[in-house]
């Protein structure tokens, strides 16, 4: 989901959104006959893999330092700037892929496989000049990198490490004798194409796509047999999906072509739209809410405010709850590297076992792939879950407070380290970027405008003198003598977060594709409020409770005696007779009950 368009018109501003849904209905477009919806999946795989192995195929054939060095130019052969459309890009570069004899394929099925292959390798560009100023400053027999020298050397930390992890490898292969300068195609080998058609690269002639108040048709042409020799091998369908409930009450001004994917379900669209949402003033805003993301939990918020005194803020913070999915996760995660193990341990016997016994192990190598692969698609849906109910959580929050923006810590300088080599994992792969998404998907549309702020000190520093924050209670209290203000560390640092937003709303950086960002970080003290300004949070709902009904009918009067009926046998009681020595727990011998009077007697008798 991308954010908030530029071009405002009136209190309203365009933003683009995704969203998934299925066909339940396809004809076809020429006779009107209906068609399976199976023999459409069918259709669909056949397209998906002709642009999967044109695909493939082409960016093979372009992996190569001289595509990287053209792109990284931005200019052609004739030294002409290059276009935005990938597509344009290929076809004025000559990178046309290739299809088997006697295929005939469209050439608007032909702007998506090169519109898809440009994606990828313009995004891989970025990655190649990184790899190349780092490959010059790393030593291969010590395995470090030196600093830079420059600031536009500097990359972030984290990835650094991993282009650090590939140079190490490449030095372990080629022992220590490398080139001074390494480019991205000598650390790794070309990625792989995923099976997907991105519709938005073609026209009318391939597809187009209408909408209705409650359906959506989409009008696709598609192979009819896996290798077609012709244009009668291509006939349009006409498929019908339902609208989302959701959506319903929006204001959508525009549906886009969608991407065809295909998962365990059948064919899922992955659908644009364009919509209409309250326009967000930056420079207007008094009251911020400061998200900070926790090792414990997926986030915390605080809330300061901007008023006649200064910035104050009550210190009172609000935790998130994620209602057990993050155990659930590291779990899942757990089970995930278990498998990962297991394969690659299997896949290094498989390499000097025999031809029998290579194939025995092979055959449990698939299996544990798609374990591993099933947890994985798991672990995503979990992920979108969380992120989106943090997102709907923190909105509600920000509404309730009256706050005009919300600040986020900059992901891209957030890194997780000091804490164990698991925990360290588990927060490193916890949903954070898909929780940022989905809180600027559903903040924009309360009219909230998220913003990204500097992390470095948010959590180690008092946001009334910035001063170092003492830890009287352990890793997760902080305190202030001097200001005397403290408390959970993740909600100090909220505050800390909305005070950075507040000071540097006049200095927001805007950049195509991304949420606004503030990059300087400025101090200015924050009073604490004895007023509360932070909303009270909602007590939960489910709670155990032991309902008994009493054992008499209670007297009416003017004082009633209050009756507490005892407390009867329930699921939870745990305390259970002990069987005699000969009976074996048989539901047909009971052990008598010892009379109370009995056991008393004997105790007076001795």
């Amino acid at each position: 989901m991308n954010g908030v368009g530029e071009h405002e018109s009136g209190f309203a501003v365009a933003r683009q959104f995704s969203v998934t849904t299925r066909a339940h209905v396809a004809v076809d477009d020429a006779t009107g006959e209906p068609i399976g919806l199976d023999d459409v999946d069918t259709r669909v795989r056949w397209l998906l893999d002709l642009i999967t192995a044109a695909g493939t195929e082409l960016t093979a054939r372009l992996w190569q330092p001289v595509t990287f060095d053209v792109l990284a130019a931005g200019r052609d052969h004739q030294d002409r700037r290059l276009p935005a459309q990938g597509h344009v890009v290929a076809a004025r570069l000559g990178w046309n892929p290739h299809y088997p004899d006697g295929i005939y394929v469209p050439s608007r099925v032909t702007r998506v496989v090169a519109a898809q292959v440009m994606a990828t390798l313009r995004t891989l560009a970025y990655r190649d000049a990184a790899i190349a100023a780092l490959s010059e400053r790393f030593d291969p027999a010590t395995g470090r990198i030196t600093p830079p020298t420059a600031v536009a050397d500097c990359v972030p930390l984290g990835f650094a490490r991993s282009v650090r992890r590939q140079l190490v490898a490449h030095a372990r292969r080629t022992d220590g004798a490398q080139p001074t300068r390494l480019r991205i195609t000598d650390v790794q080998e070309p990625p792989q194409t995923s099976a997907m058609a991105r519709l938005s690269a073609a026209d009318r002639q391939l597809a187009q796509i209408t909408a209705t108040d409650r359906e959506l048709v989409l009008t696709v042409k598609l192979p009819t047999c896996p290798a077609p020799a012709g244009r009668a091998q291509w006939r349009r369908v006409r498929l019908t999906a339902a609208i989302p409930a959701h959506l319903h009450d929006r204001a959508i001004t525009d549906w886009h072509l969608p991407t065809l994917v295909l998962d365990r379900k059948g064919l899922l669209w992955r659908c644009a739209a364009t919509e209409l949402i309250p326009a967000s003033d930056l420079m207007a805003g008094t009251v911020a809410v400061g998200v900070d993301w926790s090792p414990s939990t997926l986030g915390a918020a605080a809330i300061a405010g901007d008023g006649p005194e200064g910035l104050v803020s009550d210190y009172r913070g609000w935790t998130y709850d994620d209602r057990g999915l993050g155990i659930k996760l590291a779990r899942l995660q757990a089970e995930g590297q278990t498998l990962h193990r297991k394969a690659a341990r299997l896949e290094k016997l498989a390499a000097t076992a025999p031809p029998e016994v290579r194939t025995r192990l092979e055959a449990k190598i698939a299996v544990l792939d798609a374990h591993r692969e099933a947890v994985g698609v798991k672990r995503g849906k979990i992920n979108r879950e969380l992120a989106f109910h943090f997102g709907r959580q923190v909105t509600e929050y920000a509404e309730a407070a009256g706050a005009e923006m919300i600040a986020v810590e900059d992901l891209t300088t957030l890194e997780t380290r000091g804490h164990g080599r698991v925990n360290n994992s588990r927060a490193a792969q916890s949903a954070r970027r898909k929780a940022v998404t989905a809180l600027a998907h559903t903040a924009a549309g309360a009219g909230i405008a998220v913003v990204s702020v500097p992390a470095r000190g948010s959590s180690a520093q008092c946001p009334g003198c910035d001063a170092p924050l003492a830890r009287p209670g352990g890793y997760h209290t902080a305190w202030c003598p001097g200001c005397r203000v403290g408390g959970n560390r993740d909600h100090v640092a909220g505050v800390n977060l909305a005070k950075r937003a507040l000071l540097g709303k006049n200095k927001v950086a805007r950049r195509r594709g991304q949420m606004p960002a503030i990059r300087v970080t400025e101090h200015a003290p924050v009073r604490k409020s004895r007023d509360k300004t932070s909303p009270t949070p909602s007590r939960p709902r489910h709670r155990r409770v032991r309902r008994s009904l009493p054992t008499e009918t209670p007297r009416v009067g003017v004082n009633p005696k209050k009756h507490v009926p005892a407390p009867q046998a329930s699921v939870w009681d745990t305390v259970k007779p002990t069987p005699p020595q000969d009976d074996a727990g048989s539901r047909d011998t009971r052990p008598s009950p010892t009379s109370a009077t009995l056991v008393a007697e004997s105790m007076r008798s001795t």
